[in-house]
């Protein structure tokens, strides 16, 4: 009785099953990945042979196996209320994520022991994503509301990544190219700044005094639009040329980090914690476009992956961090604010960024360079450990106002 008393509250909404399926596998994508490390370059012991490179199997985890389960509970939560929709139904998201979550679990089983089983892994998560666009493209083609620009970036670039991850199922070195590169600039960051775009004013004019909501059509047209442009002369070897998009996309997301009020943010940590992470979007892009300049003039990579994980980790993660924190304390029934030990845990992670961009500065001992590899996965584990500490309880425990959801 208790047991199916729990998995009716642990079901009774969409970003209660996804979000606790996202901090399973912020947990489990880092523990494997230091695992590896530890081996190939903490010298603890001889590197563990994967069924599939270990490059291969930790951009698919990071990319598809840990930030979707978030967005799949982000977007199944707020489609409806953006677009004044349909509520997605139980008999739609429980078969998702239950896809979703097999097809993770046994992507790992299938790393150690058997590529039959990885490629197993890969089509139940497959079949698991497609279940959860189909409950998320239902909403999006019923509703009537006149204003569907954020919901159609996020429903055109799922679709998208439904079909990057086809591509990586495929085994075809080619395809596995496109999806981990198209799995960032295609997928990730279209949606992460569509969301940005909608929710960060509209969070912030409910607390920042005398604020004016600045949210410009061009910049969301222009931001996915130019992701895609990199996306694809990366794909072709151009790299010395996408400074054409970065600069203009790093020029945007900077205007908006002060048209946004960084500043004033911070007073309130819950809204300070979106602002911090979308700061760091214009950071990365000015990573990106340094990278790309001095490739076209020297012909050197001088900065390596920090771009990258300044992208990735800085805000798509920090992003992430903040967005979940406040729609589980929201949709629990709790107060909006975000006590010492939630803001310390945003503020700690923030160290992994950093640790991450200065371990792919040139000149570094590769002793040193694996250390800071090491440590900064450390971090991650470490914060979103407390995290999970702190909020995952709630995914399976009735609201605390004794409401439904």
């Amino acid at each position: 009785m208790k047991l199916t008393k729990s998995w009716h509250t642990f079901s009774a909404a969409p970003h209660r099953m996804f979000f606790f399926g996202g901090v399973v596998q912020s947990i489990l994508t880092l523990t494997w990945w230091l695992t590896d490390l530890a081996g190939r370059y903490g010298g603890l012991y001889t590197p563990i042979s994967w069924t599939i490179s270990p490059t291969d199997a930790h951009a698919f985890l990071m990319i598809y196996g840990f930030f979707p389960f978030f967005i799949f509970g982000f977007l199944m939560t707020t489609f409806p209320r953006w677009m004044n929709g349909e509520e997605v139904e139980r008999r739609a998201y429980i078969p998702a994520f239950i896809l979703l979550t097999a097809g993770s679990l046994l992507f790992y089983v299938g790393l150690i022991f058997s590529f039959i089983l990885l490629k197993i892994a890969l089509i139940l998560f497959l079949a698991g994503w497609g279940m959860g666009l189909y409950a998320l493209l239902s909403v999006y083609l019923r509703a009537k509301h006149p204003d569907k620009r954020h919901a159609t970036i996020t429903s055109v670039v799922m679709v998208v990544g439904w079909l990057l991850v086809a591509g990586f199922t495929s085994g075809e070195a080619h395809l596995v190219a496109i999806a981990k590169v198209g799995g960032v600039w295609l997928l990730l960051l279209p949606v992460f700044f569509a969301v940005s775009h909608r929710m960060i004013p509209f969070f912030s004019a409910s607390v920042i005094p005398d604020y004016k909501i600045v949210r410009p059509d061009w910049v969301l047209a222009l931001i996915p639009s130019f992701a895609l442009v990199h996306g694809i002369l990366e794909l072709t070897g151009l790299q010395a040329w996408t400074w054409l998009v970065d600069l203009p996309v790093a020029a945007s997301a900077i205007y908006l980090t002060r048209a946004w009020r960084l500043r004033e943010s911070l007073a309130v940590p819950i809204l300070g914690m979106l602002h911090i992470g979308f700061a760091w979007l214009g950071i990365a892009l000015l990573l990106f476009a340094a990278q790309s300049l001095t490739l076209l003039m020297t012909g050197q990579l001088i900065l390596a992956k920090a771009p990258l994980h300044a992208l990735t980790i800085g805000y798509f993660t920090s992003m992430l961090l903040a967005m979940a924190t406040r729609v589980t304390l929201g949709h629990s029934g709790r107060m909006l604010k975000a006590d010492h030990l939630t803001w310390g845990i945003f503020i700690a992670f923030q160290a992994v960024p950093l640790l991450r961009i200065i371990s792919e500065l040139p000149g570094l001992e590769l002793t040193l360079r694996s250390h800071l590899y090491l440590c900064a996965g450390v971090i991650w584990l470490a914060c979103f450990g407390l995290w999970s500490y702190k909020f995952a309880p709630i995914y399976w425990n009735p609201r605390s106002d004794g409401g439904a959801g």
